[in-house]
Formats: structure tokens, sequence, C-alpha cells
């Protein structure tokens, strides 16, 4: 049973009776009614049961029936009905009055009917109404349905469902873009608590309600959709329409539409990039399109980045890199960097132009976080290798080999983060082709003065001068990497400068000293 204490009035012979108190709560939701038969019943009543009585437990007692109230309001009661003539003659004042403050409904029952006959009628009532609503989602299904083998413009889809369901409607994409709103809610207002969980739930303001629905494609939600239903409440039939309408949007959103950008212009895109990058096409074309299509990718700056999944199986790789496009497609940080995303053979291909207002860090963040949730959720750990910023379209071949030399040689070197930049391969590529022999003996001639020292001692020093030289020389930034004072670190230094025999102001034997690292990292991987 699913009607308010108003409605429930409104049926004969309840309507004979009369609310004589607790007006405030004439909204509450009746799903069942009950007799009181035993003293401790509120023990056993249910959220939104209604409770009968003659009042023969409480009549001697006025207190008993103020405590009986507040004990069934706790418990969530739709409201107390009362039948007089037998035990009482009228309802006490302060019962009523207590009622009214607690805006507990408050019933005076028709003396005449029995409680048989009051509830016999409130379920003839709700058997009236299910029968009319299941009749009518029957109407709606069977029409939506029609509908769903029609091949009608995707606008006309999303007016043809508003219009069988019989109220306004609101979809919104994966990126929290607004898709179609037929309602008189505006877009921003209804997208602020963007992004929103994967998960069904009302969404409620003082002038509008709506049942917001995911819209899934596989385990990926591609967006949602909002129902703008006044109603109190949804019968359980009621919201498996709305359940079956979204499984037709997202169908035929995902088959004829899916996303603008995943569609119309990721995938065509896509492929122009492919031919530009392996058969040589004119990266012309390639910004023609973008410009046609008001993509701002070369505008500007751009960034390319080359991601894998390390945990794909051959004959799976494929599958795993358009899941992981997927992933990056619905990440809100991701979208936010509004990156383009192709599937090539060695990996997940995307192009992140440079946002105003963006920092350096910002993609690497991005990437650092959507990778952490791909590892959540499946356990799978990503891989990334970007390329250094680009100024002109035609450089896109360049960062792209960028990523692609740069994903080699961290799989060569063993690189443990999830993340490397062509930045701090640069010199390895550079010096690649060097001789073990000679990287040897560089090593030797800058670092051997340190690494014949005592092992623990050797070992704290060269971390001390690695990460100086990881920090540029900044004497602040090394003691914070590694948690000492900064005259502690001063002081290593001076001791280094010491030791190796150079001058770390001189930017010759800084850039001697870095090489050295890069070749002791090298040495120590091949032998590993």
């Amino acid at each position: 049973m699913h009607l308010t204490v108003e409605q429930a009035l409104n049926v004969f012979p309840l309507s004979e009776g009369k609310l004589v108190a607790g007006t405030a709560g004439r909204n509450r939701i009746v799903r069942s009614v009950n007799v009181m038969d035993a003293p401790d019943i509120t023990d056993w009543i249910k959220e939104g049961e209604m409770l009968f009585t003659t009042a023969y437990l409480i009549k001697d007692h006025p207190q008993d029936a103020t405590e009986l109230l507040a004990k069934l309001n706790q418990r969530g009661s739709s409201g107390l009905g009362i039948k007089l003539g037998r035990f009482w003659d009228a309802i006490p004042d302060q019962l009523i009055a207590y009622a009214d403050e607690l805006g507990f409904p408050l019933i005076e029952l028709p003396y005449q009917f029995t409680f048989s006959d009051q509830m016999s009628g409130l379920f003839k009532e709700e058997l009236r109404r299910n029968t009319g609503v299941l009749q009518d989602i029957f109407d709606k299904q069977v029409r939506l349905m029609r509908m769903a083998l029609k091949t009608d413009h995707i606008t006309e889809l999303f007016d043809s469902v508003a219009d069988i369901i019989g109220f306004p409607m609101a979809i919104i994409g994966s990126r929290g873009q607004m898709v179609y709103n037929s309602s008189q809610v505006p877009d921003v207002e209804l997208t602020s608590s963007w992004p929103w969980p994967q998960q069904q739930k009302w969404m409620k303001n003082k002038q509008w309600q709506a049942f917001r629905i995911p819209l899934m494609k596989q385990s990926r939600c591609t967006g949602f959709v909002l129902f703008f239903n006044p109603q109190l409440f949804l019968s359980t039939i009621e919201e498996s329409l709305y359940l079956q309408a979204a499984e037709l949007l997202s169908y035929q959103m995902n088959f004829n539409y899916e996303d603008y950008f995943e569609l119309s212009v990721q995938k065509d895109f896509g492929v122009l990039i492919k031919r530009y990058l392996r058969n040589g096409m004119p990266i012309d074309k390639v910004v023609e399109y973008a410009d046609r299509w008001e993509l701002e990718l070369f505008a500007g700056n751009y960034t390319c980045v080359l991601s894998d999944t390390t945990q794909a199986v051959a004959g799976q790789r494929i599958e795993k890199l358009e899941k992981l496009k997927s992933d990056f497609l619905s990440h809100t940080k991701l979208q936010e960097l509004k990156g383009m995303h192709i599937v090539m053979e060695e990996g997940l291909l995307s192009v992140f132009p440079e946002i105003e207002g963006q920092t350096e860090s910002s993609l690497e963040s991005a990437l650092n976080v959507c990778f952490a949730s791909i590892q959540r959720e499946s356990g799978d750990s990503p891989r990334a290798a970007v390329s250094a910023r680009k100024k002109r379209p035609d450089q896109l071949f360049e960062g792209f080999d960028e990523c692609r030399q740069t994903q080699r040689l961290a799989t060569e070197w063993g690189v443990g983060q999830s993340i490397t930049t062509f930045a701090t391969m640069d010199l390895a590529i550079v010096f690649e082709h060097v001789s073990r022999d000679r990287m040897e003996a560089f090593c030797n001639r800058w670092l051997g003065g340190l690494v014949s020292k005592d092992p623990d001692y050797a070992s704290e020093m060269l971390r001390t001068l690695e990460t100086y030289l990881e920090q540029d020389g900044q004497l602040n930034e090394t003691a914070k990497k590694l948690y000492i004072h900064r005259n502690t670190a001063t002081y290593r230094i001076e001791k280094l400068s010491e030791i190796l025999g150079v001058d770390f102001k001189k930017m010759n034997d800084l850039l001697r000293l870095k090489i050295a690292f890069l070749f002791r990292k090298l040495l120590i991987n091949e032998q590993s």
C-alpha cells in the first residue's frame, strides 16, 4: 500500500472519520494497517504502518496514550486511528495537542464501521490504483518497444521517451555536458553537484525533484537520465519502467549516438592521426578536420602521452587498451584536460592541448589519480610515457616518437614509477649506444672517489648527490626530499665537492655528474 494519509481519508468508509490532529503529517505514506491488540505493540510497528484502536488498553491512563503516540512517531508510523463510543467518548485534549506538536496524524474513526470494513476499503482502493498503474505502465512499455524499433534522430528519440513517460526528462553525458533537457530547470542548476556516483538516486530541490539513473554501457557509465516526477514515491512497477526507459536510452545512445566526442570525433579523428603517423598523410588534413569540428587540439601547445597496461596478454591487448580508453573518457580529471585518445599498436596514444591555467603537473596529477582508480577497481597497473611540450601540429610525430622511446627505455631500465617523462629520459636516449666499458670508465672517473668509501657512507652520500641533481642544485628542495635540515644538506654537498673534486657552481661538472648517474643506473639494470 502506498497511499498518503490524506488520500486514505478520502476512501470509504474511512472517509466517514476525520483528522482531528497532526495535519502537518497528512502526507505520510500508509504502507500497511494494523490493529492494537497488545500493550507492547509499538515494539513491532513498522515504518509507514497505521494503527487502529478502540482505546481499550489506554482508556484509564491518558499518560499511556501520550507515550504511545511518542513511540509510534519514533517508529515512523503513519498515524493512529481511534474508534470512539466504546471506551472513550472523546479524544483527550492533551493527546490532540501532543499530536499537533509532533505533526502526527490522529484520526477519529467512524463508529458504525468495523476495523475490517475500513481496512478492506483501503486495500480495495490500493488494488484499484495498482491495476490502473499496471495498465498504464503496460501501455507505456508497449509504446517504448515500438519506438525502440524506429530509427528516429536522437533528439526525436529523447522527445518520444519523455512523452511516453509523461514527465520532463534530462540527459547528461559522461563528462557532465547537458545532452537534452525538457524540464524548466536550468542546465547549470542540474549539474551543479557533478560528478555523481553511479547509482540510482532521488535528486531533490525546493522547486523540483528528479529520479536519477545512470546510463551504462557494460561496466562503464556513459551518462545519466533524470525523470522529473513530482510524486512523493515510486511504486516498484513505476521504478522498473524508468529503468527500462534508461536501458533503452543507453542502448540507443551507445548505438546511434554514444557520445559526441566518442563517435563523431574520436573515432574519425583517430583514423586520421593513425594515417598521419603510419602512412605519412599530410598533417594539414588532420588540422583541417580539427578546425572543422572546432577542436582546439593544435591551437596552442600540446603534449602526447602513450599509455599501456602491464597485465595484457597478447590476445587481449587491444581489448585492454579499449578499456583503458573508456576509463580515460569517463574519468572526470582527464575529461577536464580535453584530450583525444587513439588505440595504437604501441598503446593508447593521447593528445592533450595545453589549457589556460593548467600547470605543468596537472597532466601527471590527473593521470596518477586515474591510474590509482583503475588499480583499485581492476587490479591493473597502467603506465604512461609523456612527451615534451610541442608547439606546432607538424611536431605530432615527434611527440609520438618521444613517447615510444621513453616507453621502451623505461621498460629496459626497469623504471618503477607509473609515469615517465621524456625530459627524464632524453639523456638516456642520447647515450644509449655508448659501450658498457666506456660507461664504467666514465662512472669510475667521476664517482669512483665516493664509491670507494665505506658502503653505508657512500650509499647515503650518493643518494644525497642524486637528489641534489634531480632538484637542479636547489638545496632547500634537496633537504625537503631527503627530510634533513638545510645545513645538513649544505655540509654534505660541500663534502661531496671535496671528495669528487668538482665545482657544483660549474654547469659542466653538474652535467658530467648527471651523465655518470645515468650510466650507473643503466649498468645496475643490466646486471639485474
